[in-house]
């Protein structure tokens, strides 16, 4: 995968908000195949993609090939049959509340070769090309170490909301969005499996600090509420609007204020007067009050506390 500190994944905001559930490993092959699509252009229905197992172990930093080419043909078997609903799908017609698709219509694994190519099947190309608004983009390294798939649609969240900080959702809603209506149906539960680890492993390894609150109505728990910024340092998607010269594309934007905030940080430690070296021996109290009687010509008793 070249340049993937450069790699952006764009969705459709209906996408970041449609309920379907994946396996880490599945979820890593399709970013890594939705991160070659120009999302500004059209997408052809067959149209392939490969995913190499070099790939995937750039992404993480995994070091076992044994395992990469098995995660990979894993999810190379499943992956036909995983499916996402969409709500509200088609806003000129209304009455189709809900969509079922799948995420590719066919997949192939070369053996030997750690090598998968696939096609996005035809009913979610809509929600991943020839977007002109209404969608969500991040960086596929801000979510590369991620261990947890819910962390990654957590992430993904927060950035359909970045320019706000915050956002609140519903427990069911949240649940059926990553489709754990059935397994973690008490409170206790959904934050020790799914909220905590989430928010955890979003503020260790991603460019977000995140938290998060639990709502009531009435006596009964019934909404979270997050709230997250970027951590200081990070790029933002404003920073790098304000930023932008002639003919820059948004990754060459971002490739100079990291550049920047680099030299900068330089400079200033070049700059910073170094600290005395502490004295090794230790002063006693009445050594103390003598020097301190010195350098006052305070005569006065000195009371020391116990």
């Amino acid at each position: 995968m070249s340049n993937e500190n450069n790699r952006l994944i764009v969705k459709s905001n209906k996408l970041i908000e449609a309920s379907y559930r994946l396996t880490l490993n599945e979820q890593r092959v399709l970013l890594a195949g939705i991160s070659q699509i120009d999302s500004r252009n059209s997408l052809e229905e067959n149209m392939t993609f490969e995913v190499h197992a070099q790939d995937i172990q750039d992404l993480v930093g995994l070091e076992d090939n044994k395992n990469i080419y098995r995660a990979l043909k894993a999810a190379s078997e499943k992956l036909y049959e995983r499916t996402v609903v969409i709500d509200d799908p088609d806003p000129s017609n209304p009455a189709i509340t809900k969509r079922k698709t799948r995420w590719i219509s066919s997949i192939d694994y070369i053996p030997g070769e750690g090598r998968l190519v696939m096609i996005f099947s035809a009913g979610i190309i809509p929600y991943l090309s020839s977007l002109t608004s209404s969608f969500t983009k991040y960086k596929l390294t801000h979510i590369a170490r991620f261990e947890s798939v819910y962390s990654i649609r957590m992430y993904e969240m927060f950035s359909q909301w970045s320019g706000v900080g915050r956002f609140e959702i519903t427990l069911d809603e949240f649940r059926e969005r990553l489709q754990v209506q059935n397994l973690y149906k008490r409170v206790t539960d959904l934050k020790k499996r799914v909220i905590d680890p989430g928010v955890k492993e979003i503020n260790l390894h991603s460019n977000l600090d995140a938290k998060y609150g639990l709502r009531k109505t009435g006596k009964v728990i019934t909404h979270i509420q997050f709230e997250f910024k970027a951590k200081p340092g990070a790029i933002t998607d404003k920073m790098i609007r304000d930023a932008a010269r002639p003919g820059e594309s948004s990754e060459q934007v971002a490739a100079r204020l990291k550049m920047e905030q680099k030299s900068a940080i330089e400079k200033q430690s070049l700059h910073q007067p170094q600290e005395r070296e502490a004295s090794s021996s230790p002063v006693s109290v009445d050594e103390y009050r003598k020097q301190a009687l010195a350098i006052t010509g305070n005569k006065r008793k000195i009371q020391t506390s116990q």
